[in-house]
């Protein structure tokens, strides 16, 4: 088995990207949300990062050592954070100590981010050199614990470099129609691993939150995602208006058994494990949510 065959039967379907750096929890409030989603049937968890917010890295550290099984996966680690050849390193420790359970995702961020650095925003260039800067670190000091590299990718270029230099990819806020999109360009043997928000309650409840993201994006100029909409048939009116087109593409919306199969067709439609991101003001609200979703989730097959 290869580490891409290898890597999707760890993660299997179904994972839980946590929105935590939103509510900077403490690292106990962490380590016990882990292993609550451990306990509740999860096979991985991942998490992000900005410049600033928390440091990704050590954060894994405290979720691998807080569980026993669960693969935890960087969603992402910011390029604006540290060297390539830092990153590099970081994954290759982490490997080392906990074979098998960790995934290495890495992407540009935002404009505001590389702000915060004093550095232009450039993506697709920027990105290409720091993968080739992590290529060449790992060339010069080997890890002996392979590990898989996925690459943050919207656009058709983006995600060709994800083909190109990297493991994967690991589209985020994009909806449905993304994951064929993505497939296609990827081929089918590259992991692909999109997060997805769901909802339990109703289209009108998803639709706020789809509306707050948006004015978030508005606030922080976050363009990309709107071209990303676009791109895919969605408008302007759709992206305005909040449309329920839009609000059905972005979110699983419902009871457990119509997330879960709205989840199964993104399976179905090329995704190797998605990652679900429950809707919630408070780590609390997230957790108790996915242990409720659990026993649908976790019963989703390829």
């Amino acid at each position: 088995m290869n580490l891409i065959e290898d890597t999707r039967d760890r993660l299997g379907p179904v994972g839980v990207w946590l929105p935590v750096g939103m509510f900077t929890p403490t690292p106990d409030e962490e380590r016990r949300a882990t292993q609550r989603l451990e306990q509740a049937g999860y096979r991985t968890v991942w998490g992000g990062e900005g410049p600033g917010n928390r440091e990704l890295f050590a954060y894994s550290a405290i979720t691998l050592a807080a569980t026993e099984r669960v693969v935890v996966g960087t969603g992402i680690a910011n390029i604006w954070s540290r060297p390539a050849y830092t990153t590099q390193s970081g994954g290759r420790t982490l490997a080392q100590a906990f074979p098998g359970r960790f995934v290495l995702g890495v992407g540009i961020g935002h404009a505001h981010q590389a702000a915060k650095t004093g550095s232009a925003y450039r993506p697709l260039e920027q990105t290409r050199d720091y993968l080739a800067g992590m290529s060449a670190a790992e060339e010069e000091f080997p890890s002996p614990v392979p590990f898989p590299r996925i690459l943050a990718a919207v656009g058709p270029k983006m995600l060709e470099l994800a083909r190109d230099m990297a493991d994967g990819a690991h589209p985020f806020a994009q909806p449905f129609e993304h994951t064929p999109y993505a497939r296609e360009i990827l081929g089918q043997d590259k992991l692909l691993i999109p997060t997805h928000s769901v909802l339990l309650g109703d289209r009108e409840q998803a639709r706020a939150d789809v509306a707050k993201s948006i004015e978030l994006m508005k606030q922080y100029d976050i363009p990309h995602y709107f071209k990303g909409w676009k791109r895919l048939g969605y408008t302007d009116a759709d992206i305005d208006g909040v449309s329920d087109r839009l609000v059905d593409g972005l979110t699983a919306w419902g009871d457990e058994e119509k997330i879960a199969a709205r989840i199964k067709e993104l399976v179905d439609a090329g995704a190797d494990t998605v990652l679900v991101t429950p809707v919630g003001d408070d780590l609390e609200t997230l957790v108790t949510q996915l242990e409720r979703l659990a026993p649908a989730l976790t019963a989703v097959a390829r």
